[in-house]
């Protein structure tokens, strides 16, 4: 699919569910920043999946990677506004999970509410294994990277001890968890700086629960709830 520009879809704008070598490039996405459910690019049971060059705003994730993907590339993409590319969220309902082999190379992201994310609820099972996130630039992202394998889109959410497994993901050139520790969590040349928001400059700092790996400096602001070695 290549040479689109899809504007104001009422819920997700593409749709690729148990699709096998699919190339998406060329395309543009544009919906306002506070329509709901209006995700960019959803992916669900699909493999060998490659998306580039193109730019997507809309009101929920840019790029949104669910259950049964595996071996899917993504590069050269400009995410804002939105909610940023995503890993699930994985696990609704004690579901079994399945992601692995993902990576995303040369993106930007603007104005978005997250940056590169994985998301997980309690209760389920399965795992997210072998990502890898590099050339990540962000401006004016409200949380820039994001594991968070106690995901609740309502007020409250039960606490569960069952959880989807998180391990093996790299982050360069840019933390909790319980029961399936996240493992394996790498950080070098990360350098994110506060915005000016009129009020002054204040850069949250970052957190992390029982998150395990290892840091190659520079990383600013400095991750210290990292844990070395492994869970």
């Amino acid at each position: 699919m290549a040479g689109i520009t899809i504007r104001n879809s009422p819920r997700f704008h593409l749709t690729f569910d148990t699709c096998r070598a699919v190339q998406v490039h060329d395309v543009t996405v544009s919906s306002p920043g506070d329509s709901p459910n209006t995700d960019g690019i959803h992916l669900a049971g699909s493999v060998g999946v490659s998306i580039h060059h193109s730019t997507i705003a809309c009101g929920d994730d840019c790029i949104s990677i669910q259950d049964g993907c595996s071996d899917v590339f993504i590069r050269d993409v400009h995410c804002g506004q939105g909610h940023g590319i995503s890993i699930g969220g994985l696990g609704k309902g004690g579901a079994p999970a399945a992601v692995s082999d993902i990576t995303v190379h040369d993106v930007t992201l603007n104005q978005t509410m997250t940056g590169v994310r994985i998301k997980t609820w309690q209760g389920g099972s399965g795992s997210v294994k072998d990502v890898r996130f590099s050339g990540v630039r962000v401006s004016a992202v409200k949380t820039p990277v994001v594991i968070d394998q106690y995901y609740c889109d309502h007020a409250t959410c039960a606490n569960q001890t069952s959880a989807v497994a998180v391990a093996g993901v790299a982050y360069q050139g840019v933390a909790g968890t319980d029961a399936a520790p996240c493992s394996g969590i790498h950080l070098a040349d990360v350098q994110l700086a506060p915005v000016e928001d009129g009020g002054g400059y204040h850069l949250h700092g970052p957190f992390c629960w029982k998150a395990y790996g290892e840091k190659v400096k520079p990383v600013e602001p400095p991750v210290d709830c990292l844990l070395a070695g492994a869970p």
